[in-house]
C-alpha cells in the first residue's frame, strides 16, 4: 500500500495472493472501492524463491492482524495472520536475512493494532538499528536493520 512507483523495473512486489475485492466506502465515488493486490511474484514470505545474498535492500511488510475476520476489509487488505504466526514470522525474518546481502539493508513494517511491536521483535535475534512510530495513533512502526 506504500508504492510510489508498483512498476519501478528495481522491485519486485512478493504477495501469497492474487485478488480484487469491491469494498464499500460511503467516502468514494459510487459508495465502493476496488481493492487490488497484484504481486510481480506469488510467492510466501516463509520460502522466498530467490538465492541467498541477492538483494542490496529488503523490505518486510507481513500481515499484522490476528483477530480480524477472513471478510473483514482489513484483513483484505492487509492479510491475516492465522495458526502458528509467530513461527511464520520468525521463517520470515530469516528468509529477509537469508535473501539479503551481506551490509543489505532490511525495512520492516509493523502495527502495533493487536501484538506488541517488542513480541515481534523478540522473534528475530537480530536488532534494529532505528526506526520511527507513525499513524493517527502512533502504532504503525518502520523499522531499519543492517545485515552484517
Amino acid at each position: 500500500m506504500f508504492w510510489f512507483d508498483r512498476q519501478n523495473p528495481d522491485a519486485i512486489f512478493v504477495d501469497k495472493r492474487r485478488e480484487t475485492h469491491v469494498l464499500p466506502d460511503v467516502s468514494s465515488a459510487g459508495g465502493s472501492r476496488t481493492l487490488v493486490v497484484d504481486p510481480d511474484m506469488v510467492a510466501d514470505f516463509t520460502a522466498l524463491p530467490f538465492g541467498d545474498n541477492r538483494f542490496a535492500l529488503v523490505v518486510f511488510d507481513p500481515p499484522h492482524l490476528i483477530r480480524n475476520g477472513r471478510k473483514g476489509w482489513l484483513a483484505k487488505k492487509y492479510g491475516k495472520l492465522e495458526g502458528d504466526w509467530r513461527e511464520e514470522l520468525r521463517q520470515g525474518f530469516a528468509e529477509c536475512f537469508r535473501v539479503l546481502r551481506p551490509e543489505g539493508t532490511l525495512i520492516f513494517k509493523w502495527n502495533e493494532h493487536e501484538v506488541p511491536v517488542a513480541q515481534i521483535l523478540a522473534l528475530t535475534p537480530e536488532q534494529p538499528l532505528f526506526g520511527n512510530r507513525c499513524g493517527k495513533t502512533a502504532k504503525s512502526h518502520w523499522l531499519v536493520f543492517l545485515k552484517r
